[in-house]
C-alpha cells in the first residue's frame, strides 16, 4: 500500500506540475502575442522613420543648393555694389574737381584772392554745395567700408 500512496503522490505531483506548466504556457502565449503586436507596431514606426529620413535628406540637399545659389547671388551683388561704389567715388572725385574749378573761377571773377583755407560765410551757395559734396563723399566711403565688411563676413 505504501507503493500505491507513493505512486499516487508522484502522479498528483506530476498532475500539479502539468497544470502549472499549462498555466505558464498560457501566460507565455499571451506575452508572445503582445510581443508580436508590438513588433508590428515597431516595424510600422521604423518604416515611417525611414520615410521621414529620406524626405529630410532630400530637403537638406535642396537647402544646400539654395544656400549655394544665395551665396552666388550675394557674391555677385556685392561685386556689383563694390563696382558702383567705386564708380560713385570716382564721380564724386570728378564732381569735387569741377566744383573746385567753379569756385576758383567765381572767386577770380569776383576778384577775391584764392585762399583755400579761408572760411567763407555759411550762406555762400557754392560753399554749401562743397559741404554737401564732402558729406556725400563721406557717405560713399562709409558704404565702401560696409561693403568690405559684408565681403569678409560672407567669405567666413
Amino acid at each position: 500500500m505504501t507503493t500505491s500512496l507513493i505512486d499516487l503522490a508522484v502522479e498528483g505531483l506530476v498532475a500539479v506540475l502539468l497544470v502549472l506548466t499549462i498555466g505558464y504556457c498560457i501566460v507565455l502565449d499571451k506575452r508572445l502575442k503582445r510581443l508580436r503586436a508590438d513588433e508590428a507596431n515597431l516595424r510600422a514606426t521604423i518604416s515611417e522613420l525611414l520615410t521621414a529620413t529620406e524626405i529630410a535628406e532630400r530637403a537638406i540637399v535642396g537647402l544646400k543648393e539654395t544656400a549655394a545659389d544665395c551665396d552666388k547671388t550675394l557674391a555677385q551683388r556685392l561685386r556689383e555694389a563694390e563696382f558702383f561704389s567705386q564708380e560713385i567715388g570716382r564721380e564724386i572725385g570728378e564732381g569735387e574737381k569741377l566744383l573746385n574749378r567753379i569756385i576758383r573761377i567765381t572767386e577770380a571773377a569776383r576778384g577775391v584772392p584764392e585762399a583755400p583755407t579761408a572760411v567763407e560765410p555759411a550762406s555762400d551757395p557754392l560753399r554749401d554745395r562743397a559741404a554737401r559734396l564732402g558729406d556725400l563723399r563721406a557717405r560713399a566711403e562709409e558704404a565702401n567700408r560696409r561693403i568690405g565688411q559684408m565681403k569678409t563676413r560672407s567669405a567666413a
